[in-house]
């Protein structure tokens, strides 16, 4: 795979490295000359004024400033006179002093004992500073100020690049030097140049200077990465590249090699340039006394290979790209880091997990955890037209099994409030508000959303993580940092940042000690826990090799930059913005958006936010960043990850995820990557576009290009990216839009459908259908011949399905609702046509399934169900004849609750029908029954005949007894009886039912007018 080019260290970003020794070779002695002396006796007279003298004129001049005795009342009310004010300030004098001590303690410490990261003194940042200026000054002419002092060409400048070495700057507050670093955004082009000027002063360098740095281990869930160690010893991050080349392919410590800039490992050795500096570098590996023996020994052994690198670095690479995945792009076996998960052996049915009965729940097309698997149907534009009823969908969504899983469930959801709150709302005239049928755009997105979704993929995914956390919280074990998980072949793989030890069972080792796995058969075996979500940052990119990508946003060590084309990069921000805001694998999460063209917050009002510009965004993320770090520390935790497994892991910790489409300016840029240095531990993630392709504080880059493709070379990434392109944000707003109960009238086709009558029936003893099904209840079919064989119970379903949807099924959807994990188009279209040859045709001919205009597959309106019926009766009833006349509103009413015969499809068999999942039908038949329950108990409380409305209202509870409807006109049928004792046990057995949730307060209320002592008289019942 290609790679984006990188400068070498001569400065020239194609030719070859300038030539320097790659052993380590004793640097010439430095001889001190007399300023060093004049800066070392200068610095004995600072530290003697201010350690001695300061003390010593405060006991002379002013002497013991606190009181003799403990202060009293008295003392208290006395007046403050200036010797109170002057001991006042004497004391502050006195801690200062002693504060600034102990910093020369701790610095002189360090120094002596050849620590180059001393520790620190809590609030004496300044002053810790001029200590340990102070201090290598003094030491300079000594034998330890080698290794101490990081330069003293910076004596008596900006403490910047000294004040912080490794562990310490990589805990540094973002915004405590804000000033200092807005400059230095200000003057980029400057740094750049002077970038460049010293990468070429690197590729000239003496033999003599070669230099080297050990990866530090993690401090605070910080990871060092090459950008900071260029920040720190080059004093540019972007010279990290620099880095990268000059150890390039090398073999470290530990047998791997560095193959991607994006991650290195503790313990690993980097060649620097020659100007680098800073207290940490080694210079003379073979005589540094205060290095430990084994560290020399592995300097000098990686310093031999050097040569060897230089000459055939390029050929290894080159090789181990071949090798690594035969056809394919390049992958990196020798990184933890973005790598391809290696495939388990066996066929595809095992790597399934052995489920290879074809049954599944509510999958699209088969694809086991978000896999794609053998082609349900053909891409768009390649299925013949001749068939009638064959076309495409949108593949941005029917290749997104997770995104599309998270919008239909949001969806759902969003349909089902609005049932209930038009139930709820309609006081005079009850009726069954009919969801809004998607036409156009709306209906294909729609479709595309049922044929892609995952629903079990994203169950088992959720199953999986939180059953991790619970078992890592069990062993008392900290949750390890993940940067991504891969979904290759139904299992699950995490990759790690850094080595965390043996999963817990039954997750196991994968390829490498960063790699946990689950397999699929082990995710199904997983239950539910009361465990808080780990990982909510996770959301997919794209697909590798037949394995899908979710990255880490809140876990990446810095920025995340995504270049490209404005509109490929809005249909990539738009996907991870929709799946963030709709995913099942997590729990709370804020989602902050700048720069989108179209407003998605409809998807989730309560996770999306939109901001006007990015000088908004910063301030509020300035704001969110100080508090979360205020928060983790008066919590005691290191991180947002150890603090979802305390106590508060429901409340706390929730990630803040930021999305910016449109690309910062500089000084916004620079902004930016201050607030993303300590992100990461804190559960920020930022997502930045850029027009450029560099972006200041970018720890990973990516580009999206203009035929999909998702490219980090730096990462060895090249995914084929998932996308949600303008038009299908349009129409994905539409849905949410248009099933939201505060949305619109909903008769407005740019709401993404039309509130239309449903779909009724005649009837009458006149309107007798030639095919009628029973659906509520068990499921029966009357009018046509059971058919024989095995075929038989998918006929069945395949019916069922048509029958509840009367405005249509697209042949993809119907494929992937009855092969969930994937089938042929032949093998589709010979189920339509036995089908159709099962239903037959209609006296003038016509066949009883066909294909409309649009290609959908429609039944004849002579093919019905006791839905259909039951709809009809009750519409006809309420706003038909039944209207004006009070007699057949009666009788119809009366009928349609006899058809309740049960639930939907009681005795479908295990395993089938999963598509239900994606339905609403279980919220609308159980409201439709409410309906027709109240209206007959209205129609009897009309005539005083209490009874008969308890007998009504009684049968509609078997279908619906969450409806607190029925409850409350219970109540008052009841209270119509006059027999107070029986309306007592009924609020017994209401508030028996509630259980801890209490009563609805529109209950109580109720309660209170028809029974007050009803509080007082339950014990008593019960």
């Amino acid at each position: 795979m290609a790679r984006r080019n990188t400068r070498s260290s001569n400065g020239s970003p194609d030719g070859p490295a300038a030539p320097r020794n790659r052993t380590p070779q004793p640097l010439p002695a430095r001889r001190r000359s007399a300023g060093d002396f004049v800066k070392a006796f200068l610095a004995f007279v600072a530290l003697a004024v201010l350690l001695v003298g300061v003390p010593g004129a405060l006991a002379y001049f002013v002497g013991w400033p606190l009181p003799d005795g403990a202060p009293s009342l008295d003392w208290l009310q006395q007046e403050v006179t200036v010797g109170t004010f002057v001991n006042v300030l004497t004391v502050v004098v006195w801690l200062a002093w002693a504060q600034f001590t102990a910093c020369v303690l701790v610095e002189v410490k360090a120094a002596l004992s050849g620590v180059g990261m001393p520790g620190r003194v809590p609030g004496a940042g300044p002053s810790q500073v001029l200590a340990r200026q102070l201090v290598a000054a003094l030491l300079l002419i000594g034998a330890t100020a080698a290794g101490f002092a990081p330069g003293l060409s910076q004596f008596g400048q900006s403490p910047e690049g000294n004040q912080q070495p490794a562990a310490a700057a990589a805990q540094r507050t973002p915004g405590l030097f804000a000033p200092e670093q807005r400059g230095a955004a200000a003057a980029a082009d400057a740094v750049a140049d002077q970038a460049a000027r010293a990468a070429d002063r690197a590729g000239t360098a003496r033999d003599g200077d070669t230099k080297f740095y050990r990866i530090q281990p993690p401090e605070g869930r910080h990871h060092d990465s090459l950008w900071e160690i260029a920040e720190r010893h080059l004093g540019d991050g972007r010279r990290y590249k620099e880095i990268y080349q000059l150890n390039k392919d090398r073999e470290q410590p530990d047998g791997s090699r560095l193959s991607e800039a994006s991650l290195i490992r503790p313990g690993w050795i980097m060649e620097m340039p020659a100007d680098a500096h800073g207290g940490e570098l080694v210079e003379m590996p073979d005589e540094a006394p205060k290095v430990p023996e084994k560290v020399r020994e592995q300097i000098s052994d990686y310093a031999k290979t050097g040569d060897a690198h230089r000459g055939g670095g390029a050929r290894q690479g080159g090789d181990r790209k071949s090798d690594d995945r035969k056809g394919g792009g390049s992958v990196d076996r020798d990184t933890a880091h973005i790598t391809l998960p290696e495939q388990r052996p066996g066929s595809g049915e095992e790597r399934d997990g052995g489920r290879g009965d074809g049954q599944g729940h509510g999958r699209g097309d088969g694809r086991g955890s978000g896999e794609p698997a053998a082609p349900a149907a053909p891409e768009r534009g390649t299925e013949a037209a001749s068939d009638g009823f064959s076309f495409g969908l949108p593949e941005a969504l029917v290749g997104a099994p997770l995104l599309a899983a998270g919008l239909l469930g949001a969806l759902g959801r969003r349909r089902r409030h609005a049932l209930w709150q038009s139930a709820m709302g309609a006081v005079g005239g009850r009726r069954c508000m009919e969801p809004p049928t998607p036409t156009g755009t709306a209906a294909d997105a729609q479709d595309a959303l049922l044929v892609g979704a995952d629903p079990e993929g994203v169950r088992l995914l959720d199953r999986a993580l939180r059953g991790l956390a619970a078992a890592l919280t069990a062993e008392s074990r900290a949750l390890p940092t993940v940067y991504a998980a891969w979904l290759s072949n139904g299992d699950l793989h995490l990759q790690l940042a850094q080595p965390a030890g043996r999963p817990p069972a039954p997750w196991q080792l994968g390829q490498d000690q960063t790699f946990w796995m689950l397999t699929r058969a082990d995710a199904e075996a997983y239950e539910d826990v009361d465990a808080a979500a780990p990982y909510p940052g996770l959301v997919c990119l794209g697909t590798m090799d037949d394995s899908r990508l979710l990255l880490n946003l809140e876990a990446v060590p810095g920025i995340v930059s995504l270049s490209g084309a404005a509109a490929d990069r809005a249909a990539v921000f738009a996907s991870v913005a929709a799946e963030l805001a709709t995913n099942g694998w997590s729990d709370r999460m804020t989602i902050t958006l700048v720069g989108f063209g179209r407003d998605l917050t409809p998807l989730a009002p309560n996770r999306l936010r939109h901001l006007e510009d990015v000088e908004a965004l910063i301030e509020t993320m300035t704001a969110e960043t100080r508090q979360r770090r205020g928060a983790l520390g008066a919590a005691g935790h290191d991180s947002v990850l150890t603090g979802r497994t305390g106590p508060a892991r429901h409340t706390r910790w929730a990630p803040h995820l930021v999305l910016l489409a449109a690309g910062p300016t500089a000084d916004e840029a620079a902004d930016l990557a201050e607030l993303a240095a300590d992100a990461s531990r804190l559960g920020i993630g930022y997502l930045v576009g850029t027009d450029s392709g560099e972006l200041p504080g970018a720890a990973w880059e990516m580009e999206i290009t203009a035929d999909g493709r998702l490219l980090a070379p730096l990462l060895g990434l090249q995914l084929a990216a998932q996308q949600l392109p303008d038009a299908l944000q349009q129409a994905v707003v539409e849905l949410f839009t248009a099933a939201d109960p505060d949305g619109g009238d909903g008769d407005d086709d740019s709401t993404g459908g039309a509130a239309a009558p449903p779909f009724l029936v005649d009837v009458s003893e006149q309107g007798r259908p030639a095919v009628y099904a029973r659906l509520v209840g068990t499921y029966e079919i009357i009018g046509l011949e059971t058919p024989d064989g095995e075929r038989s119970p998918l006929m069945h379903e395949a019916l069922a399905l048509l029958l509840l949807h009367r405005e249509g099924v697209h042949p993809r959807v119907l494929a992937s609702a009855l092969w969930p994990r994937g089938v042929t188009e032949d093998v589709r279209d010979a189920l339509v046509d036995r089908v159709r040859a099962w239903l037959g045709s209609d006296q003038d001919g016509t066949p009883r399934l066909r294909a409309d205009a649009s290609g959908r597959l429609t039944l004849a309106p002579s093919v019905v169900c006791d839905l259909d019926v039951l709809r009809s009766l009750y519409h006809e009833a309420t706003q038909g004849r039944g209207a004006a006349n009070r007699a057949v509103r009666g009788r119809l009413l009366t009928d349609a609750l006899v058809l309740v015969r049960g639930p939907l499809l009681a005795d479908r068999p295990q395993g089938r029908y999963g598509w239900l999942t994606h339905e609403i039908v279980d919220a609308r038949l159980p409201l439709l029954v409410a309906d027709i329950g109240l209206a007959l108990s209205e129609f009897h409380l009309e005539k005083g005949r209490a009874e008969q409305a308890i007998e009504a209202l009684t049968a509609a509870r078997a279908s619906a007894p969450a409806d607190e409807r029925l409850w409350n006109e219970l109540l008052r049928a009841t209270h119509a009886t006059g027999d107070q004792d029986r309306l007592r046990a009924l609020a017994a057995d209401l508030v028996a039912r509630s259980g801890a949730r209490g009563l609805p307060p529109r209950t109580e209320a109720l309660l209170d007018e028809l029974l007050p002592a009803w509080r007082d008289g339950l014990t008593a019942v019960g």
